[in-house]
């Protein structure tokens, strides 16, 4: 079935070969119930809302001239260019790359507010020089006073924005813990030398080009409801052009007290209070006390095998690790080195596989301080087998013929940046406020947008969040509770050391982002700006459309493929930010994806 029109890359580096229990009859009536449901849907939502850039030109011929950037000591490669130049320069100062991923997420803050954060959370995964893997939680809270049914009307129904556009979707941010965390564990700098340059940033303002335009452009009338973030993100209520600077004090004044005061200024003082004034204001439940209590935890990486190489990613509360893994378990013995990238095999037997991973991931996972997330099973050979024995050679295999394949469950806005230091310690950092510039509000003068990660929790099982998503009771709202995400900071080791690091925002599309920025390097032979450019494939069981990057598949193997039952729709992937460790040159190879062309990849 190998299409001979979809030939494999020739460009390669050399360096790499291709919560309840219940009987059984109530079990069968509700998995047959939630079948019906998810059956019915029409789920038109955008499965990448906070997709700000344009899927680059990628035909074959230019994604053969595709070169990464080189760097013989350390690297970073973040969405905003300016961004990835303070991590160089405190990596330069010599710190390590904890340092530096402090500095480059508090940077992003300022220049890169779409989807850089103190008003989120989100993920690092980080493999240090003496073999260890981390990986630390900063993942938001729901407030103690949320409920599972708070996004719902009296008749039971969602209410449309109530998740993503009000103070209700706003979590507990955990950004700010989660910096100072990693830092007093791992970094050598202080807090105050490593935001230091954010303040610069945005106190002094920045030039905006044309990808900072870009970002901002997306959002321009949600700016203007709000006169204290028009003030700032309008130029005297215009959109902001290329070639003006930004400025932001009131953001300046608030990373000067957390500089000042650490994670009390943000948590206990006065920080806390005008986020919880402004909730109370604006019909929230955020309180002092959610504040307060908020935690940052380390947690085990999810670690799986794949043709020699050890993916290390993001354990529950992220699904991100656990997918990425599942997938990569069901094709690991499908020779897609042979098949060759966008060829009608590969395509066909990575649909399936990322079909019935999504299928158990919206079923089984949620955050593990609630639920039992059965990693183990879902990781297992056997379990993966089984699955692999449901997909028809010639076929598509209709998502309503697919749920959790465990039976009854118990009990990306985003932005992801990568640095790897001269000593070999590596960080993977994926954050967010969910969906672009989060819920598109800023509380009093505090400077920065707070997220609608909310909107990420089951509002109701059976009806997709804002990404599309079809989930169960495990990611209903609770009280304390972590939503489940989708980043997914991997770093991919080979014979022990960082052979890769990678991530991507874009909600559900992360993890096949992510997912294929690998596959793209260790079967199809592409160097890792290649790997980057390389358009895309995503498919999260609902709804039952594979969503396909221009350029992937040739006419001809469209045509394939739609007559086994595929419906295709374009889009564009998210934004990866990654670095290859080049073991047959030495050199970091650093990508910058152009979906996001502010970025940049730079080291020394």
């Amino acid at each position: 079935m190998s299409d001979p029109n979809t030939a494999q890359l020739d460009a390669r580096p050399a360096t790499h070969a291709g919560a309840f229990r219940c009987s059984r009859w109530r079990r069968r009536a509700l998995m047959a119930a939630m079948l019906a449901t998810f059956s019915a849907l029409a789920c038109a939502q955008n499965v990448n809302p906070d997709e700000t850039g344009h899927e680059p030109v990628s035909t074959r011929a230019v994604l053969q001239d595709a070169r990464p950037v080189t760097a013989r000591h350390a690297m970073v490669v973040s969405a905003q260019h300016l961004a990835t130049m303070v991590g160089v320069d405190i990596l330069k100062r010599g710190g390590n790359a904890v340092d530096a991923a402090v500095a480059v997420g508090f940077a992003e803050a300022v220049v890169h507010p779409c989807c850089g954060n103190i008003g989120g959370g989100g993920f690092m995964t980080i493999h240090l020089e003496d073999g260890r893997n981390l990986f630390l939680d900063f993942r938001e809270k729901a407030p103690a006073k949320a409920t599972p049914t708070m996004f719902q009307d009296a008749d039971g129904n969602v209410v449309e924005g109530r998740s993503t556009d009000s103070y209700l979707g706003v979590g507990v941010p955990g950004t700010v813990m989660g910096f100072d965390t990693a830092l007093k564990a791992y970094g050598t700098m202080s807090l105050q030398q490593l935001i230091a340059p954010a303040i610069k940033l945005a106190r002094d303002g920045y030039v905006l080009e044309q990808g900072d335009v870009d970002s901002l452009d997306s959002s321009t009338g949600d700016f203007a409801k709000h006169a204290n973030v028009a003030a700032i993100f309008l130029n005297h209520g215009k959109p902001f052009k290329v070639g003006e600077r930004l400025v932001q004090k009131d953001l300046a004044h608030t990373l000067e007290r957390i500089a000042k005061g650490g994670t009390k200024a943000f948590y206990e003082g006065p920080i806390a209070h005008a986020v919880v004034k402004g909730s109370d204001a604006n019909g929230g439940i955020l309180s002092l006390r959610d504040f307060a209590d908020y935690t940052a935890q380390w947690e085990k990486p999810i670690q799986c095998e794949y043709h020699g190489y050890t993916v290390v990613s993001a354990p529950p509360p992220s699904s991100g690790g656990t997918t990425l893994c599942l997938i990569l378990q069901i094709i690991k013995p499908y020779p897609l080195a042979k098949w060759g990238y966008g060829s009608v095999d590969s395509v066909h037997y990575l649909v399936e596989a990322e079909r019935r991973a999504f299928a158990d991931r919206n079923t089984y996972l949620g955050d593990p301080a609630f639920v039992h997330n059965p990693i183990d099973t879902l990781l297992s050979d056997a379990h993966a087998a089984k699955l692999r024995a449901t997909i028809k050679p010639d076929k598509a295999t209709p998502s309503s013929e697919i749920q959790g394949s465990l039976g009854a469950p118990e009990g990306n806005h985003t932005t992801h940046y990568s640095v790897v230091d001269k000593d070999g310690n590596a960080v993977a950092v994926t954050y967010t406020v969910n969906f672009l510039f989060g819920n598109k509000q800023i509380a009093g003068d505090t400077g920065f947008f707070l997220n609608d990660e909310m909107d990420d929790f089951t509002g109701k099982p059976g009806v997709a969040n804002g990404a599309g998503l079809v989930q169960g009771v495990i990611n209903q709202v609770e009280p304390g509770k972590r939503p489940l995400s989708s980043m997914t900071p991997t770093i991919v080791l080979r014979d022990g050391k960082p052979f890769m690091l990678t991530g991507s925002p874009g909600s559900a599309t992360i993890i096949s982002s992510t997912l294929e920025s690998f596959l793209n390097v260790v079967d199809f032979g592409m160097n890792m700006q290649q790997a980057v450019n390389a358009p895309r494939l995503h498919q999260q069981w609902y709804p039952d459309v594979v969503y396909a990057g221009q350029g992937l598949l040739t006419p001809k193997s469209q045509q394939t493929l739609e007559a086994m039952g595929y419906q295709f729709k374009k889009f564009s992937g998210g934004a990866v930010e990654a670095i290859l460790l080049n073991p047959k040159t030495g050199l970091l190879e650093g990508a910058n994806d152009p979906r996001r062309p502010a970025g940049l990849a730079a080291g020394y």
